[in-house]
């Protein structure tokens, strides 16, 4: 991490709410999202709408990026009162008084019904001239998506409004061996969410690793123009690893197997992914268990 992606890291973190006895927390969320955007080229003045913006942590990237002249239409779905230990609406707020503000428009809703209230584009079919957006962004947000075909469907709806389809999420792959309980307590939550007879709020609803983000794209319409992974962060980084695993590990987590899964055979595979992510914290170093816990590796694509 170089000294001044690390100093913009921690300027840019301080706009977004946080506990300033916490503020490690922020300030790694905030480099890795200038991470991410270190390959995803996106210019000065540019207009983007990002699906999926949470509390606003990669949209206060975002918007630094576009500068004064560029603008960010940030979409999330859930209710403002959710989240903790600030809600949706507190840290959107937080964020609208800063200098970012005015280059930023919140917008409550599903990113498919936001995109099918944009006017279509001119026929008899979009040129790249016509789009509403330079690029559309979707950074850790896809594993909440409800299912593959509501990925499908929104990615065919931004195709046409969009010039560009830039993409992040987490790969499925553990590079560094204390970041596997990461990637096997996704799995154990994605067996639960699977058998639910309707969606949670769960942070792993869908579980979709590149190869098949990739073939939804491509059955919407884009080509693929850039792909790569980065480490998700060394230890005392990105801590969404360590806090998924505790998540998995939950006795709150059996006692939710026990009561959604009714058949033994089910129960038993979701029961087996939660066993192997326990025994895997015997190979973090040091024997530090979950505090040892590494985040899994970030997908990072662009589609055109």
């Amino acid at each position: 991490m170089s000294t001044q992606l690390d100093a913009d890291a921690a300027s840019i973190a301080r706009i977004s709410l946080h506990d300033p006895a916490h503020f490690h927390i922020q300030h790694s969320q905030t480099q890795h999202r200038l991470v991410l955007l270190q390959h995803w080229n996106i210019p000065t003045g540019s207009k983007l709408l990002e699906l999926g913006c949470g509390q606003g942590d990669c949209t206060t990237v975002l918007a630094t990026a576009v500068g004064e002249q560029g603008s960010v239409v940030a979409v999330d779905p859930a209710d403002l009162d959710y989240g903790a230990p600030y809600t949706l609406g507190q840290a959107q707020s937080h964020i609208s008084q800063s200098p970012l503000g005015q280059r930023i428009t919140w917008i409550q809703q599903s990113p498919l019904t936001y995109l099918s209230s944009l006017p279509p584009p001119p026929p008899p079919s979009p040129s790249t001239a016509s789009l509403s957006f330079d690029a559309t962004i979707l950074a850790h947000s896809l594993w909440y998506f409800s299912s593959p075909s509501l990925i499908l469907s929104t990615f065919r709806a931004v195709k046409q409004h969009s010039k560009r389809l830039l993409l992040a999420e987490w790969s499925l792959v553990a590079t560094h061996p204390a970041a596997q309980p990461h990637v096997l307590a996704a799995l154990a939550q994605a067996a639960l969410e699977s058998r639910r007879p309707s969606s949670s709020e769960s942070n792993v609803r869908t579980v979709l690793g590149p190869k098949r983000l990739t073939e939804l794209a491509v059955a919407a319409g884009w080509e693929l123009e850039r792909e790569e992974y980065v480490s998700g962060g060394a230890e005392g980084g990105l801590l969404d690893g360590s806090w998924e695993v505790a998540a998995c590990l939950d006795e709150e987590f059996e006692r939710e197997v026990e009561s959604v899964v009714e058949d033994e055979r089910e129960r038993a595979v979701v029961l087996a992914a939660r066993d192997a992510c326990e025994l895997s914290l015997k190979g973090v170093e040091g024997g530090k268990g979950i505090r040892g816990v590494r985040s899994m590796d970030v997908w990072v694509a662009s589609f055109v």
